[in-house]
């Protein structure tokens, strides 16, 4: 499996951290995880067109991308209401598609918001 698979494949906050041999606050990342893992995906977005050297180049900012959001939040950044409501108000994909934009998996749930439907659901039936 490639480099690139076997980071399309990651799901969980800590999997990422582990990918890139970050060392990391478990207790931070665990009450933190949605805003870490929302702005990474902002940061992803951004360089979503951008041309890169080599897949190392591309991997390094990846890597550089996530270190940079969890040093702001051990820092003690934490996001205003206003940007934690804004999050509710827009459509998000799954972190594999990094945008509702171009999430092929999308759905509508209510209120203009969308959920990626190649994610794993709960139930509680």
């Amino acid at each position: 499996m490639s480099r690139l698979a076997e980071f399309e494949e990651l799901r969980d906050t800590e999997d990422f951290f582990d990918f890139f041999g970050i060392e990391y606050d478990a207790r931070l990342v665990y009450v933190k995880r949605f805003h870490i893992m929302k702005k990474y995906s902002e940061m992803l977005e951004k360089a979503k067109n951008a041309t890169f050297e080599s897949e190392e180049k591309q991997f390094d900012y990846y890597r550089f991308a996530l270190l940079s959001v969890y040093k702001s939040f051990e820092s003690g950044y934490a996001p205003s209401a206003a940007e934690v409501w804004a999050m509710f108000d827009k459509p998000s994909g799954c972190l594999s598609c990094f945008s509702a934009a171009n999430c092929s998996d999308k759905e509508g749930v209510s209120d203009g918001v969308h959920a990626c439907t190649s994610q794993t659901r709960l139930s509680f039936d």
